[in-house]
């Protein structure tokens, strides 16, 4: 998708080409499939653009979210200090 292209200019494109459809009396099959192609390409750029749209809320929303956790994943983790073990003596063992 050209990058002057934005999704409301398609679907302003897209209203439009309904808005043809409506008015004709009786549609020229010819000019009719070459609207429909248009529609087709402008509808599958809309897609992409509103997967990468959704695609940045989602950065934003894990960024934001990332931000406002103390408990990050890509903070440090305080370790606990470990406790030492001993062996019983003699004297401990029961038997």
């Amino acid at each position: 998708m050209d990058k002057k292209t934005n999704l409301s200019q398609n679907l302003t494109k897209l209203s439009d080409i309904a808005a043809w459809f409506d008015e004709q009396a009786t549609v020229d099959v010819e000019e009719g499939l070459v609207k429909v192609k248009e529609a087709a390409i402008l509808i599958k750029e809309s897609k992409l653009r509103l997967k990468a749209i959704e695609n940045e809320f989602e950065e934003i929303k894990k960024d934001i979210d990332t931000e406002s956790d103390p408990t990050d994943a890509s903070e440090p983790t305080k370790e606990e200090p470990k406790k030492e073990t001993t062996q019983p003596t003699i004297d401990e063992i029961p038997f």
